[in-house]
C-alpha cells in the first residue's frame, strides 16, 4: 500500500526508528487522517484513467460527419442504419456509441450519463507520459507541479472527520491525481488493509490504537464488510478482470460507510497502434470490460448514485485516418463519460469541430473544443462543493459551465 512517510514525519514529529519497528499498518493509518467521517449523504467522485489514449472517435462513433468513414475505411464503427450485426448505437441521429459499450445505452436514456466529445488538454504534445502528467496534475503544459488536481482538491477542502479512506486508488501505485500533501491510500486489494497478525501489540501499536481510535473502527467496520465475501445488488456482475474487481472494491467502500469521497482507478491497453479493429476486435474487447464495469457499478450502487459522480478521461485521442497497420496513431482530442444521479444525460455535450481537412488540427486529429478542466472543475464545484477551483487548476480561466450537473 502506497503510504507518504515523509507527510507523516513532518506531522506526527515520531522518531524513524520507532516507525521502522511499527507494522506497516500502522504506519498507513497514522498517515491518512483527514476526510469525511463514515456516513452516506456526502459527495463521491470516483475517477477512471483510460491509460493508453483512447480513440473517442470509435468508443462515440460521429457517424453523421461525412467525412468520418472516408478517414476510416476499415476501422470505422457501422452507422446504426447500415443493417450490420454489430453497429452504432445511435444516441442522437449523429453520435452513435460503439456497440460493445451496449450496457451503458440504458444509463444514458434514463438520463444519468453525458458524454462530452472533443475534450482533451490544450497541450499539444503526443507523449503519454508527458500528457498523463498535464492532465494528473490539472496543469496542461506545465510539469513544476508535483501533487495532483484531486489531493489539490483535498488540500483546499479539508472535510470534516477522521479516516483513512477519504482518499483511495484501487491500484498497486498512488496515481499522480492523488499525489501531494493531503493523505491518500492505494491498495490493490482491500482484505490487504489491515494486520496481518503476528506478535501481541507493541506499546507503540497501543498508544496509535488509542490515538486513532476512529481509524481502527473504521477498519473494523471495513473488516466486519467482510472484503472476499462482498456479494454485488442482486443480478449484477462485475467484469472478471483486474479492473472489474477494482470497481467492485469502489462499491464496496461507498457501501460501508468509511467516509470514501475520492476514488481512482485506471485501465490500460487503449494504445490501439496497430488491428485496432471496428465493432469487434482489440478495441471493442477493450470497450466491452470498461462499459460493463462502469455499469454494473453504476447499478450496484443504486440510490447511493444519488451522491456520487463518476468521471472517466484519457490523456489524448487518436489521429483521424486509420495507419497501414489497421490502427491510429496518437491524436489530440477524445471523449470522455461524466455518470450519476444528479448528471444531467441523455446528452453529448461540447461542440463538434468537424472533421473535414480544414478543420483537423495540424492536419490531422479531432481538434479540441472543450478543454478538460470545464468538466473537472464544474464537477468539483457543483458535486464535490469545492470552495476555491482556482487552487486546484492554477491559471486555469474558467469558460462558460456545459451545465453537465
Amino acid at each position: 500500500m502506497a503510504t507518504t512517510r515523509r507527510y507523516f514525519l513532518k506531522s506526527s514529529g515520531i522518531a524513524l526508528a520507532s516507525l521502522a519497528a511499527a507494522p506497516s499498518f500502522l504506519v498507513r493509518t497514522a498517515l491518512a487522517q483527514t476526510g469525511p467521517g463514515g456516513g452516506n449523504d456526502h459527495p463521491i467522485i470516483i475517477a477512471v484513467f483510460q491509460r493508453g489514449a483512447a480513440d473517442g472517435m470509435s468508443v462515440v462513433a460521429p457517424f453523421g460527419d461525412e467525412h468520418y468513414y472516408s478517414a476510416r475505411p476499415q476501422i470505422a464503427i457501422p452507422e446504426p442504419k447500415s443493417g450490420a450485426a454489430e453497429r452504432a448505437i445511435d444516441l442522437d441521429g449523429f453520435f452513435g456509441l460503439h456497440p460493445a459499450l451496449d450496457s451503458l445505452k440504458p444509463i444514458y436514456d434514463e438520463g444519468h450519463l453525458a458524454i462530452v466529445h472533443a475534450v482533451g488538454s490544450p497541450s499539444n504534445t503526443r507523449s503519454h507520459f508527458d500528457a498523463q502528467h498535464y492532465m494528473e496534475s490539472g496543469a496542461p503544459g506545465s510539469k513544476s507541479l508535483s501533487d495532483g488536481w484531486l489531493n489539490r482538491y483535498m488540500q483546499t477542502n479539508p472535510g470534516g472527520g477522521t479516516t483513512p479512506f477519504r482518499s483511495v486508488a484501487i491500484s498497486s501505485n498512488l496515481p499522480r491525481s492523488l499525489t501531494g500533501s493531503a493523505p491518500s491510500t492505494a491498495m490493490t486489494r482491500l482484505e490487504d488493509f489491515g494486520l496481518r497478525g503476528g506478535p501481541a501489540p507493541t506499546e507503540l501499536e497501543e498508544a496509535f490504537a488509542d490515538l486513532y481510535k476512529e481509524t481502527f473502527e473504521a477498519v473494523k467496520m471495513l473488516r466486519n464488510a467482510n472484503p472476499q465475501q462482498y456479494v454485488p445488488a442482486k443480478g449484477i456482475h462485475y467484469p472478471n478482470s483486474a479492473y472489474g474487481r477494482a470497481l467492485l472494491e469502489v462499491a464496496q467502500l461507498i457501501k460501508a460507510n468509511v467516509g470514501l469521497e475520492v476514488a481512482f482507478t485506471d485501465i490500460a491497453g487503449w494504445d490501439t497502434h496497430a488491428n485496432q479493429g471496428s465493432s469487434r476486435g482489440q478495441l471493442a474487447n477493450r470497450l466491452k470490460d470498461f462499459g460493463d464495469g462502469l455499469a454494473a457499478l453504476y447499478r450496484d450502487l443504486g440510490d447511493r448514485m444519488r451522491q456520487v459522480v463518476i468521471l472517466t478521461m484519457t490523456e489524448f485521442g487518436r489521429a483521424i485516418r486509420q495507419n497501414g497497420s489497421g490502427g491510429t496513431d496518437h491524436g489530440h482530442a477524445s471523449c470522455l463519460f461524466v455518470a450519476g444521479g444528479a448528471v444531467k444525460g441523455g446528452k453529448v455535450y461540447g461542440r463538434w469541430p468537424g472533421l473535414a481537412p480544414e478543420q483537423l488540427f495540424e492536419g490531422r486529429d479531432l481538434a479540441l473544443t472543450t478543454d478538460f478542466r470545464d468538466v473537472f472543475a464544474e464537477i468539483l464545484v457543483k458535486h464535490m462543493r469545492a470552495r476555491d477551483v482556482s487552487k486546484v487548476f492554477p491559471q486555469y480561466k474558467p469558460a462558460a459551465s456545459l451545465d453537465i450537473l
